[in-house]
This record gives C-alpha cells, sequence and structure tokens, in this order.
C-alpha cells in the first residue's frame, strides 16, 4: 500500500532510512562547457554514507524547525520518497522557495512517485506565496530528464551558495 504524508520533526531520524536505497549509477552528465551545454561521459555510482545520511536527517529536521515543508512516501509502512521545501522566499522578483531534496528510493522509480512528490512541492509552494521553485539538480543525464518532463528550466538567477556547494549541479527553476 502507498502512501503519502507530511512528515513532523519527531519521525525523521537515521533508522526512518532503513528500507530506502540511494543508489545511483551515473554514467553521463551535463556540462557547460564554453557557454553550451554538453552530455559528457562522468561514470560514478552515487550513494549516501552513514555521514551523509546524518547530515540529511538533520537538515530535514531543520526546514521542519524553520517552517519548511517534508513530504514523503511509504510503501507498506517503509520510507520509499520524499521532498523537502525550504521555507525563506529568496531572488527578489523570481520569488523562488527552495526545492532542497526530491529523492525517490532505486526499487520504487520508473512508478510516478517522483512526479507526485514534485507536483506536491509546487502546491506547497504556491500555498507559501512563491512564484517559482528553485533547484540545484544532480547533473545526471536521468535526472535533468526528470526535472526537464515536470517543466524545469535552467535558472534565471543562480543561487551563488548552492553553485558553490555543488559546482556541478544544474541551476533550475519551474514556473508554479
Amino acid at each position: 500500500m502507498i502512501q503519502y504524508r507530511e512528515l513532523c520533526k519527531n519521525e525523521i531520524c537515521r533508522e526512518l532510512f532503513n528500507g530506502f536505497v540511494r543508489h545511483q549509477e551515473v554514467t553521463k552528465c551535463w556540462r557547460r562547457e564554453n557557454g553550451e551545454w554538453v552530455i559528457k561521459d562522468a561514470p560514478f555510482i552515487d550513494d549516501w554514507t552513514e555521514s551523509e545520511y546524518k547530515t540529511l536527517v538533520d537538515c530535514l529536521k531543520n526546514t521542519v524547525d524553520t517552517g519548511g515543508w517534508v513530504y514523503a512516501v511509504f510503501c507498506d509502512g517503509v520510507l520509499k520518497g520524499f521532498v523537502s521545501v525550504e521555507p525563506d522566499l529568496f531572488g527578489g522578483e523570481q520569488k523562488y522557495l527552495d526545492l532542497s531534496s526530491i529523492h525517490v528510493s532505486e526499487d520504487m522509480r520508473g512508478q510516478g512517485i517522483g512526479k507526485v512528490l514534485f507536483m506536491a512541492a509546487k502546491e506547497w509552494a504556491v500555498k507559501s506565496g512563491a512564484d517559482k521553485l528553485y533547484i540545484s539538480a544532480h547533473s545526471a543525464v536521468e535526472t535533468q530528464a526528470f526535472y526537464k518532463a515536470m517543466g524545469c528550466v535552467e535558472a534565471q538567477m543562480y543561487h551563488q551558495g548552492h553553485v558553490e556547494a555543488e559546482p556541478f549541479d544544474c541551476q533550475l527553476e519551474c514556473k508554479l
């Protein structure tokens, strides 16, 4: 049984992710070269370490603490995906809200769960006064295909903090 619901701070802990598989085998990524976007071979495996899970838990708790939103999907009671949106508008007239994370467990990808999570994030952002979602997104070809299918385009204004933290990410926006 699939269930979508908002997460509360007290349930966000490392154990919540015991049935979640972050694993992603990346072969090709988008890179900007001489002002143009090109696909490059960039093979690696993306998995989270225990330290990265701890950081994720801390970040998601902070999102809830500061008035942001964390929404999740469970399959038979096991977390299989989540999305988070930060509470503070930025970007002046762009009126961005930061979609700080969206992930679907490897065993559940390709079933439309990411789309449901993304659409829910858009709905929450609209209610929170945003005009656009801002996404600092993994540059893997398949990840970028997902965002394009969701209507995302290159951001009109880049968030410098995201660019510095993840220089290979693609900076995107999605009009609400």
